[in-house]
């Protein structure tokens, strides 16, 4: 082989080895481009069981909060009961 094939060959590998390595580059991008998308898209399901989870528990304490519960409950654990309009004293002062 004569001085200026062997350069040819030469610049070919070189060639070929930036190639193999820019399709290396590019295949391990992509795959952690999937990994993150995966994560993402596990973090949004989780999000959004999180988000039912926190609309369930506000219903549960409205209910729990509710004059229609706290009566009851009231007059059962505390043997309390709704005033007559003789047992209410209304006292001076300002409006908060």
């Amino acid at each position: 082989m004569n001085r200026r094939s062997s350069h040819v060959v030469a610049r070919a590998a070189v060639a070929v080895v930036v190639l193999l390595g820019s399709l290396g580059l590019v295949t391990y991008r992509q795959g952690r481009a999937l990994e993150a998308l995966a994560e993402l898209d596990r973090v949004r399901a989780e999000r959004g069981v999180v988000i039912s989870e926190r609309a369930d528990l506000e219903r549960r304490v409205q209910v729990l909060e509710s004059r229609s519960r706290v009566v009851p409950e009231a007059r059962r654990r505390l043997d309390m009961k709704t005033p007559d309009a003789t047992e209410i004293v209304y006292l001076p002062g300002e409006a908060p």
